[in-house]
């Protein structure tokens, strides 16, 4: 889908519920990333700045807030927040690390995944990329069944009027209409930290404390392939944002 990258931004942004803060003050990494999309933010299109207002994400997740995290997608773009949670916990598991939760109240400073698999700096595969990822945030807000038939009616009649173009509505309705299949979700993945990065950006919209979304969780890495001990990473880079 073209443009998916901003798509994926503006709903990474509006997890938060506009919610401040991050890591645009951590140096290194991510940090060095801030200024350059922030030049970048300015010059984005309403359908970004109407999905970082919450918009879709209310339509989406029923206006739930999940993760505080809308202030470093603000600085440095929602595909690299999702890419750099992912990278980190994929190396930190390479290395033999103990998976845990950062106990200083900012998180450690993630790697910039730009041009790298977890944010190639071509744009049609960055874009590629965050159209599957688009696809697993989806998936993953229905997993605790939250969307109801009269609800999904309303959000495909909505999609209209959030800016998207044709192609991002029918993806989007393609997906609340289709019934959740996990192994779909996993088939997006096409290389192993593909796979990482699809749990994490499913990890970002749900309560992995929840019954329904912690089954999800579950069957999702076990169709992912993933190692235990790179789930334990992954929800522990998230849960640093939490």
């Amino acid at each position: 889908m073209k443009d998916a990258k901003s798509l994926l931004d503006g709903l990474v942004r509006g997890l938060g519920g506009g919610a401040s803060g991050g890591l645009g003050g951590v140096p290194g990494g991510l940090g060095q990333m801030a200024e350059q999309a922030k030049g970048l933010w300015d010059q984005q299109g309403g359908m970004t700045k109407m999905a970082a207002g919450g918009g879709l994400v209310a339509l989406l997740l029923g206006g739930r807030g999940t993760k505080k995290i809308a202030g470093t997608a603000l600085k440095v773009g929602g595909a690299a927040v999702v890419g750099a949670l992912a990278m980190r916990a994929w190396q930190d598991w390479q290395a033999g690390k103990q998976a845990e939760i950062a106990k200083a109240p900012t998180p450690a400073a993630l790697p910039s995944p730009e041009g790298t698999v977890f944010l190639p700096s071509d744009a049609a595969a960055a874009d590629d990329l965050s159209t599957r990822l688009v696809q697993a945030m989806v998936a993953a807000a229905k997993a605790d069944g939250h969307i109801t038939d009269d609800e999904r009616a309303r959000i495909t009649e909505q999609l209209g009027n959030i800016g998207l173009d044709a192609e991002g509505e029918k993806m989007i309705a393609d997906e609340l209409n289709t019934p959740l299949d996990v192994g779909h979700i996993a088939g997006l993945a096409r290389t192993p930290e593909e796979g990482a990065e699809i749990y994490a950006a499913s990890l970002l919209v749900v309560d992995p404390d929840a019954p329904a979304e912690k089954g999800y969780l579950a069957m999702l890495a076990a169709r992912l392939k993933l190692d235990p001990e790179l789930v334990k990473h992954l929800h522990a880079r998230v849960a640093e944002l939490a």
